[in-house]
């Protein structure tokens, strides 16, 4: 459906998504890509097949999706620029945010204008097909949703949600790849504390998590239930389960959701 797919930002999450649209669009799109640093616009659309490079203006002007891929104290200093290039459009376009904590609202509130918005919260493993990337839409048609999703279908799941959800669902799954890296890296400075090379303790750490999240996917059984089945009476890893215990730590787990949650609430003045 949509033919001209516009990156106002290509960051970690812009290029990121950019990379999941190159394979999820319709052979006949065209992907335009900016940034601040035109640099890394080039790179990127280097190593796509179907993008070019254009300006924030030329963007705004001709893409029937645009993402705004810039942080959210930029975004008003970005919309007031565009926003009289976007008023000034004939045609249906669809803005897409990613911006933690500014709503569907907000976003028209600093455009200026009531076009369709589609608020997304996506994270990092998008960029390699393993992503999560939730969305919710403020005057988008549920053709233009259905559009969304089956573009970014290469970045994951994408998974649609209530507005007034998404806070609660970036807390886990947009936040949630900085505590499980700092688990699987924690995971192999213990397997070089108990004598493996550092290469092996990490490459044995990242793909237990990796193994271990496809066990719960796939077998529908709760956590819980795998945890138990690996715990032995008596045995080695119900010790180690107790030290994390021990150590808060599924109380730390939470408590890091939770304040990545009041943080996302709080740059929305909530």
């Amino acid at each position: 459906m949509y033919q001209s797919i516009g990156f106002i930002g290509t960051g970690s999450m812009g290029s990121a998504l950019a990379r999941a649209a190159d394979k999820g669009a319709a052979e006949s799109a065209v992907l335009y890509l900016s940034n601040r640093t035109p640099a890394k616009a080039e790179k990127l659309a280097g190593e796509l097949t179907r993008a070019r490079t254009a300006t924030n203006g030329e963007i705004a002007q001709g893409c029937d999706l645009i993402f705004l891929g810039v942080k959210p104290q930029m975004m008003a200093g970005v919309l007031a620029e565009l926003s009289p290039i976007l008023a000034g459009r004939t045609g249906r376009f669809v803005l897409a945010t990613m911006a933690a904590g500014l709503s569907c609202a907000r976003i028209r509130e600093l455009a200026g204008l009531d076009c369709p918005v589609i608020r997304l919260m996506p994270n990092t493993p998008a960029a390699i097909g393993a992503g999560v990337v939730q969305y919710c839409g403020l005057g988008a048609a549920r053709e233009e949703l259905e559009a969304f999703a089956a573009l970014l279908a290469p970045a994951g799941l994408v998974d649609p949600v209530p507005e007034e959800l998404i806070d609660a669902a970036s807390a886990v799954s947009g936040c949630g790849p900085a505590y499980a890296y700092l688990f699987i890296e924690a995971l192999a400075d213990g397997g070089v504390a108990c004598g493996l090379p550092r290469d092996k303790a990490l490459a044995y750490a990242a793909q237990m998590v990796a193994g271990s999240a496809r066990m719960v996917l796939e077998s529908g059984r709760h956590p819980g239930a795998l945890k138990d089945a690996v715990c032995s009476p008596g045995g080695t890893t119900i010790q180690g389960v107790r030290a994390l215990e021990e150590g808060g730590f599924r109380a730390a787990a939470m408590d890091a959701v939770i304040a990545a949650y009041e943080k996302t609430r709080a740059l929305a003045g909530k």
